[in-house]
């Protein structure tokens, strides 16, 4: 029997644990209810330690075999978004204005079952961490757990993450050594000018004007600063100022989103959006300020680790069904903040395609693809199996 085969043994109980998470989504450092059900499933498998409260809502499974000293870790995500779910199915969202709208629920799910696996057969020579992380949505829950010292109370020389992929088929994985998610860095520009009549506009300091003016400079940082080279996105994603009809408003806030690959295009950008406001600031006698913010750093995976994922996963699958040079993606992961302090390699698994997988992450009528979990929890299983494997 295959490990995928062996694993689908497991199909109905992570179906109904999936199904439940995602029935009771819960959104950053309020993971709470995600948390005791993963802290209870795990001592119900007879990990060795469960630890709680990592980062607030963080738990860290410790599976223990044979007598080596080696060490890895293995994480997935607990948090939903808030969005409003628009699926439809019997185990929708039973929270309003909170959704499992990417997937998190099943890579917990998949990890879970991987546990269970693990602490049941112990067929390596180690110990396997299992990290189940809170607030990756926005919020940074892996930064917090590496500032809380995660790595320094579960030493572990490498650290291995994984993401479905809506429009891969069931079945399928894709690796790349190097940088595999973007960064994350957000911006917010307050323009205060003076307000006046909408009749009178030579008594005020347009902010809407300066602002408009602005977005378009910002849109020239990429296209004529940048390497051509070197990937990087500016989106202007708010623009907000004005009450009335017949008011100039006094200020006016634009805010978004900067995505790179490297730290250097990061610094560049922020120093050219700063020099950009400055000098519009001065040329229509307006006060502008800038609020820069480097949320994640990109995702990359080390060399080594992802060809030892690559080939896990093609042991599991076949190399027909291992991407190798799948392009990087510009979407952010706060799994970069724990490849930073060890080596390590993220993973996409395809969610499938179609009406069932398909839907785009971050949509209302996304919903994890059940048939992938024992896919998912099978290359965990085979990832540790390998990585520890008894001499």
């Amino acid at each position: 029997m295959g490990a995928i085969e062996e694993l689908g043994r497991y199909l109905p109980q992570m179906t109904e644990w999936r199904r439940h998470i995602h029935s009771n989504p819960e959104t950053a450092f309020e993971e709470v209810g995600t948390a005791r059900f993963v802290a209870e499933r795990l001592r119900s498998f007879g990990v060795d330690a469960v630890h709680e409260g990592i980062a607030r809502t963080g738990v860290v499974g410790v599976i223990r075999a044979g007598t080596g000293s080696r060490a890895i870790g293995l994480r997935a995500d607990l948090d939903a978004l808030d969005m409003q779910e628009g699926t439809g199915v019997a185990w929708a969202s039973r929270n309003p204005g909170k959704h499992h709208a990417c997937g998190h629920d099943g890579h917990t799910t998949m990890l879970l079952g991987a546990a269970r696996h693990l602490a049941a057969t112990r067929a390596f020579d180690g110990t396997v961490y299992v990290i189940f992380q809170p607030a990756e949505e926005n919020e940074g829950g892996g930064r917090v757990m590496v500032e809380e010292g995660l790595f320094e109370r579960f030493p572990m020389e490498s650290v291995f993450g994984m993401h479905n992929i809506p429009g891969m088929e069931a079945g399928t994985f894709a690796i790349r050594p190097g940088p595999m998610m973007a960064s994350y860095d957000i911006f917010e520009i307050t323009i205060t000018g003076r307000g006046a009549h909408g009749a009178m506009p030579h008594h005020g300091i347009d902010p809407i004007t300066i602002g408009a003016e602005l977005v378009q400079k910002l849109q020239t940082i990429v296209s004529r600063n940048v390497d051509p080279l070197e990937p990087a996105v500016l989106s202007v994603t708010k623009f907000h100022s004005g009450t009335a009809w017949n008011i100039i408003p006094n200020d006016a806030v634009i805010g978004g989103t900067v995505r790179a690959f490297s730290e250097a295009v990061q610094a560049q950008v922020e120093q050219r959006i700063s020099a950009l406001c400055e000098g519009t600031g001065t040329s229509h006698g307006a006060m502008i300020a800038v609020r820069y913010e480097r949320r994640y750093p990109p995702t990359v995976n080390s060399v080594a680790e992802a060809e030892l994922c690559a080939k896990v996963a093609e042991s599991l699958v076949g190399a027909d069904r291992v991407a190798r040079d799948k392009k990087p993606a510009m979407g952010s992961e706060d799994f970069a903040w724990m490849l930073r302090a060890r080596p390590g390699a993220y993973m996409w698994i395809g969610n499938g395609t179609g009406s069932r997988g398909g839907c785009m992450v971050h949509n209302p009528g996304y919903d994890f693809n059940d048939a992938v979990l024992p896919i998912g929890a099978a290359y965990w299983v085979r990832l540790a199996e390998t990585a520890l494997a008894r001499r």
